[in-house]
């Protein structure tokens, strides 16, 4: 696991504290700067089957493709456009055929380049409830976020609404969504079965539960039910019979590791169903810690 880029984001994200100003300000401090593999590029290779990764070494996005067209899951910042598009053209593919947008949060970071993406697609942007309305306002309805004017993005018509369990059908392409919420109110994954060489895999591009800095479960809660939806997405992605997994930051599947530029494709490279438990268990211990800290203050 890439410890420093999580570490960065925790730092930077500490910076943003959920606000209890009237008033929309600036959050990043003028001499802060984003983690450097926010901006890095990395190689869009194939993970398995018809699942592909387009985005950066840092900011994950993932292309999942059928002859009747493709989806795209999550972009990156702002300027993300021309990266994207490249990469998924350098795996033979046009961004101009994608016909479905997703996102696995509603945060700046994963959803800052759909709108322009949209428009020169004509894609469907299609997300959970809540992080539909999100989506839709340009994130000032997020919850801890909000009020932050530099963490804001372009708003991006949302065209329908996933339920948990919902299935997304195009061509032979079967993806199914879970709403694991608590990183934002309405974070997803979705999975899929892929055949490889006679065996099935269950495929899951994840949401992990992280906690930002600054999000409070049960003193002044950052949104009503926070500490519940974290401990629901635990159950949910522990239950999971996950194979092969990625995630919306390459760092959390350790991307590094498991593919290196000019790596020839494998099946078996991203096959690791003990790291994906692990991580939930790590990430659940930092909530159960967390939870117990705010319960020692409210006795204090």
């Amino acid at each position: 696991m890439n410890k420093l880029i999580i570490i960065s984001v925790m730092v930077l994200f500490g910076f943003f504290q959920t606000l209890h100003a009237e008033e929309a300000q600036n959050c990043l401090p003028p001499d802060a700067s984003l983690p450097t593999n926010w901006t890095e590029p990395y190689e869009a290779h194939r993970v398995i089957g018809n699942l592909y990764a387009v985005g950066g070494a840092g900011l994950s996005a993932y292309l999942v493709t059928s002859k009747e067209g493709h989806i795209l899951i999550n972009t990156g910042l702002a300027d993300s456009t021309p990266w994207v598009r490249k990469n998924i053209a350098s795996l033979g593919f046009d961004i101009k055929d994608v016909k479905i947008l997703l996102t696995t949060q509603a945060h700046f970071d994963h959803t800052a380049a759909l709108a322009e993406i949209k428009q020169l697609s004509g894609a469907k942007m299609l997300a959970t409830p809540d992080d539909a309305r999100v989506l839709a306002d340009g994130g000032r309805s997020d919850a801890h976020f909000g009020q932050c004017l530099d963490l804001r993005f372009e708003p991006i018509p949302v065209d329908g609404e996933l339920a948990h369990g919902q299935v997304i059908s195009l061509g032979a392409t079967r993806l199914k969504t879970h709403h694991h919420p608590g990183h934002t109110e309405g974070s997803s994954s979705y999975s899929m079965t892929v055949t490889e060489n006679g065996r099935d895999y269950l495929v899951l591009i994840a949401n992990m539960a992280s906690i930002n800095d600054g999000k409070k479960l049960l003193n002044e809660p950052t949104y009503p039910g926070v500490a519940d939806d974290f401990a629901l997405t635990f159950s949910r992605q522990m239950a999971l019979p996950v194979d092969v997994w990625v995630a919306s930051h390459g760092g959390q599947y350790d991307l590094t590791s498991k593919h290196k530029p000019g790596q020839a494709y494998s099946p078996e490279a991203f096959v690791d169903p003990i790291g994906f438990q692990k991580e939930v268990a790590r990430l659940e211990q930092l909530y159960l810690t967390q939870l117990a800290r705010e319960r020692s203050l409210r006795v204090k």
